[in-house]
């Protein structure tokens, strides 16, 4: 039966709607979360703590890598956690609060891993990662005062498993065409810029790979560009993904799933990839004793 939708005005929380109410799915979704964000948040720690503990790491390229795990932990934290205690209270509720500071963060640590990213394909001075954090802070600052604009909603369902502000913004009652705009324009400077940045960068290396005489040389060029390449491409394609599945897909679910891509799979699987290729983090990582034993 179709309703005409309602003007909520004084929206106290919202409904997250991201995963099936179903109760013999329930376990098994807080098992695999919970299981996913323990190896996110053990991973990326091991990493920061090698880094930090070992003066020959003390380099900007490792600086920018446990930057890049911290806004790994950060990124997953600010929704898998939500998460895991709407699953064990059987509840999909998030207030407005709680879903304006969810978004600030999730998109704070988005947009600093973007731009970090980019940061290692240059690999100059610790002092642009400062840079890096002001320019995430105000890309979710700006995002926050866009949704603070809104004074009703037509609804307070939310087809994601976090407070996504595309979403936000869908379920305005009023005329928001304005404030997506902004959105997408926002989001391509951050997404798009740091993306050409490092494809420049990797031109650069690529074109200059055939002067290096030795064959060693070749193969730590190789091997160094070769984790980075593996974590944009994972963080991109995923958030590339997730980003089209919400806007061209009609089915929430696989606008949550492509979501779960980028939020929870990535910052999981960036500490194994740089671990893997890099001997230097191996060596100080309870990861190089668990390999051998593989």
């Amino acid at each position: 039966i179709y309703t005409e939708p309602e003007n909520l005005t004084g929206v106290l929380e919202f409904l997250l709607l991201g995963f099936p109410d179903d109760p013999e799915l329930q376990p098994v979704l807080a098992g695999l979360f919970l299981s996913m964000y323990l190896v996110t948040v053990l991973g990326n720690l091991l990493i920061i703590l090698a880094i930090s503990s070992d003066s020959h790491l003390h380099t900007p390229m490792y600086f920018f890598l446990s930057s890049l795990s911290l806004a790994d932990i950060g990124f997953a934290s600010t929704t898998v956690p939500k998460m895991l205690m709407n699953i064990q209270a059987h509840s999909r509720l998030i207030s407005y609060v709680g879903c304006l500071i969810q978004m600030s963060f999730s998109i704070l640590f988005a947009c600093m891993e973007s731009l970090l990213l980019a940061v290692m394909a240059y690999d100059r001075f610790v002092a642009i990662f400062l840079v890096s954090f002001l320019l995430s802070l105000l890309d979710s600052q700006l995002h926050n005062l866009i949704v603070l604009q809104l004074t009703c909603f037509n609804d307070v369902e939310i087809s994601n498993f976090f407070c996504d502000p595309s979403q936000l913004l869908n379920l305005a009652c009023s005329d928001t065409s304005i404030n997506n705009m902004v959105v997408y324009f926002i989001g391509a400077i951050f997404g798009f810029l740091p993306l050409s940045g490092i494809l420049f960068s990797y031109y650069k290396i690529v074109s200059s790979i055939p002067r290096v005489l030795s064959s060693g040389g070749k193969y730590k060029a190789f091997s160094t560009c070769s984790s980075h390449l593996s974590v944009v491409g994972l963080f991109y394609g995923t958030a590339l993904g997730g980003y089209l599945s919400s806007a061209v897909s009609l089915s929430p679910r696989k606008g949550a799933a492509a979501s779960v891509m980028y939020m929870v799979v990535t910052p999981m699987l960036n500490p194994f990839i740089y671990s893997l290729r890099n001997r230097d983090i191996q060596k100080k990582t309870l990861l190089h004793h668990l390999l051998w034993r593989v």
